[in-house]
């Protein structure tokens, strides 16, 4: 597509039939799959990494005679970055943080760029208040943002409650009884284009309230979870808070079909808590965290943290047979789906594929609500014969902070499938340093012209990087990097024009998050 790809695309509105122009070379999608649905999109235009020649479509006249209007793709550089920067978000910490020396965090920058209209993807960070330590979190919504929504905004506390000493959570409970003010549990770090389910605040508190009430209630709890456990069970308890909202009355309508639209949707998560200890990473689902490392010869290298849950992972696979009869086997996974619909292999909400059949009936059906409106209907997945097939327990991974752990990149799968980890952390790294790390390229797929002409184009590169925030950059990147591994101004403008309604045939919401560390902090820990 790069230098070629004529820049309008013809809609044809009534048939819903793309045809894209391409002239003289042609560069085709491949078929875009949904994460909860089994059947390809058949988008047949461009992708943003799309490597093949072939045919663009059909030409010619189209059978059908639907109105016709042209589209200008077309934007300018101003265009792009408003575009690129509308969610960028930057925050940076003291170096010591007063209370114990020096501060793991540094900063961390962040970003969002969306394909689905809503955004589906949602992101977390604040710093603990009652305990030490930092959470980060990417959540990546599917059947809606609505459990992404209300993950992202009640995960962390239940994370910072689970780490809480008992004589602090004595207090909460104490500030409750007598209608004190509650002491802070977090301070969140939002960008102002963030969301909150304001009306549903008050079920959220309370719920959190008995989750503190039954630890209080425990006689092992002591001085509080450690990171490890605190993450497991935060996990479990809210994906089980948020399944049985779902099945009793609730003070309104509202807050009631919140509660049901949260349950039926569903949203994979990666949570990093960085702390005195290190860093302590939980990841449910097909998020990742990858962490830079810059050796010694001053070289990088990317450690990744977490490993997808998908049918890629024969691990994951492995671990789901195992939970259901051998005679399902074939059933469980089909293309690479769980029970043929799913992609992911942990979540949160995706109730569908953890209650009976008959408790999903009997919410649909008895909970007064409008399930046309809400987007729901009576649908249980194939060969569902015994549930639950999906949970949301993390797999959690630590890792101790050494001097040479420069950054962490928490990213939603929509940036990785679009680069690699080895990707992800050179561009962090080129952009941290300023220092640019030349992407390996094969020379068997060149010919000595384009050897040429990739030569003259690294020649010229040896300018600033266009954005401060190294998120940013990393999407810029995925969507605007051609074959030769050179951004492509006309692919990247191409791509960030398409309509709401085709954009998410070609890409996925994006959301990164990077965490630079202070290299200071390690030294001392060490």
């Amino acid at each position: 597509m790069s230098g070629y790809l004529c820049s309008r695309l013809l809609l044809y509105t009534g048939g819903r039939h793309l045809t894209s122009f391409f002239a003289p070379s042609q560069h085709v999608l491949p078929d875009k799959l949904c994460r909860t649905c089994p059947l390809p999109c058949h988008a047949r235009s461009f992708s943003s990494r799309s490597r093949s020649d072939g045919s663009s479509g059909q030409k010619g006249e189209n059978t059908l005679h639907a109105p016709r209007r042209e589209l200008d793709f077309q934007l300018s550089r101003l265009q792009i970055n408003a575009v690129l920067r509308a969610n960028e978000q930057s925050v940076s910490f003291p170096e010591f943080d007063g209370r114990s020396g020096p501060s793991p965090v540094l900063r961390f920058e962040s970003n969002q760029l969306s394909a689905n209209t809503p955004l589906e993807d949602r992101r977390s960070s604040a710093s603990c208040l009652q305990t030490r330590g930092m959470l980060f979190g990417v959540f990546d919504g599917h059947g809606g943002h609505a459990c992404a929504q209300a993950v992202s905004e009640r995960l962390p506390y239940y994370i910072a409650v689970s780490m809480m000493s008992e004589s602090v959570l004595e207090d909460l409970e104490a500030a409750m009884e007598t209608l004190r003010p509650v002491p802070p549990i977090l301070q969140w770090y939002k960008h102002r284009n963030d969301y909150n389910y304001r009306e549903s605040a008050a079920l959220y508190v309370n719920h959190l309230r008995v989750y503190w009430q039954e630890l209080l209630a425990s006689e092992e709890h002591g001085d509080g979870m450690r990171p490890t456990d605190a993450l497991i069970y935060a996990f479990q308890r809210l994906d089980t808070d948020l399944s049985l909202e779902a099945q009793v009355p609730l003070a309104n309508d509202l807050m009631r079909n919140t509660a049901i639209q949260a349950a039926f949707a569903g949203c994979t998560a990666c949570v990093a808590h960085v702390g005195p200890e290190g860093v302590h990473v939980a990841n449910a689902g097909d998020c990742r965290a990858v962490l830079g490392v810059q050796e010694h010869d001053g070289s990088w290298s990317a450690l990744p943290l977490t490993q997808d849950h998908n049918a890629a992972n024969v691990t994951e696979v492995e671990r789901i047979w195992r939970q259901h009869p051998a005679s399902e086997q074939h059933l469980v996974i089909v293309d690479d789906r769980l029970l043929g619909v799913l992609m992911p292999l942990r979540a949160f909400g995706d109730v569908r594929f953890k209650w009976s059949r008959e408790l999903q009936q009997s919410v649909l059906e008895n909970g007064d609500s409008d399930l046309e409106a809400l987007n729901l209907y009576q649908y249980a997945p194939p060969n569902y014969l015994t549930p639950p097939y999906l949970e949301a327990t993390p797999e959690v991974t630590y890792h101790r902070l050494r001097p040479q752990d420069r950054f962490l990149v928490l990213a939603s799968d929509g940036l990785w499938d679009e680069m690699t980890s080895d990707e992800a952390v050179r561009l962090v790294a080129e952009h941290l340093t300023g220092i640019h790390l030349q992407a390996p390229v094969s020379a068997s797929q060149l010919n000595l012209g384009q050897m040429h002409q990739l030569l003259l184009q690294r020649r010229a590169r040896a300018t600033p990087a266009l954005d401060l925030n190294g998120a940013t950059h990393l999407i810029r990147h995925a969507l605007g990097t051609n074959e030769y591994a050179e951004m492509d101004q006309e692919r990247l403008a191409t791509i960030l024009a398409l309509p709401s309604d085709l954009a998410r045939m070609y890409r996925d919401d994006i959301t990164v998050t990077v965490i630079y560390f202070n290299p200071n902090f390690s030294k001392t820990a060490n």
